[in-house]
């Protein structure tokens, strides 16, 4: 599981609500998308794009992970830094890196933790893969359109590059 940001255009002045499309990571505006993913790349669900500046975690919150983690027991997601409190809510199903190393730490202990950390993000690279196949499509570089149309364009998109990948 993981979020992607889209560019999109500064509302107009003097509407209400124009900073919460500028996200925190970024300094511009942004709408974002949460992303389900399977052990090979393939979309298995897109939820609604919201403004950029809302976390991730919240969002992920916001749309019932936490209901999902209790119907399906079995399932393990893996989450990067940004959903630690997933991890701490939802143990053995959420599963995010460990923690990096404070500099007091024993050298040992530092590498122990950094191999553990690649092994992490080696499993979760078809998710950050499926985000740039997303990214490859112009319309989700920098959203230059209507804002309401944004949503089914960006689910019309996932679809094609889902079916792409189950096919290829």
């Amino acid at each position: 599981m993981d979020a992607t940001e889209v560019q999109v255009r500064r509302p107009p002045s003097g509407r209400g609500g124009r900073r919460a499309f500028v996200s925190g990571k970024k300094k511009t505006e942004h709408d974002e998308s949460h992303r389900r993913r399977d052990h090979q790349g393939r979309t298995l669900w897109t939820d609604a794009m919201r403004p950029g500046r809302m976390h991730d975690a919240t969002a992920a919150r916001n749309e019932g992970i936490s209901t999902c983690f209790q119907h399906f027991r079995d399932v393990e997601v893996l989450l990067d830094d940004g959903c630690l409190g997933h991890c701490r809510d939802h143990p053995g199903q959420a599963v995010t890196p460990p923690r990096k190393g404070n500099k007091i730490s024993p050298p040992e202990v530092l590498e122990a933790r950094l191999r553990a950390r690649h092994r992490h993000s080696s499993k979760r690279i078809t998710v950050e893969h499926a985000l740039a196949d997303h990214k490859r499509w112009k319309p989700l570089i920098r959203w230059t359109h209507r804002r309401e149309n944004l949503p089914s364009t960006y689910r019309a998109i996932a679809g094609l590059v889902s079916d792409r990948n189950t096919t290829g």
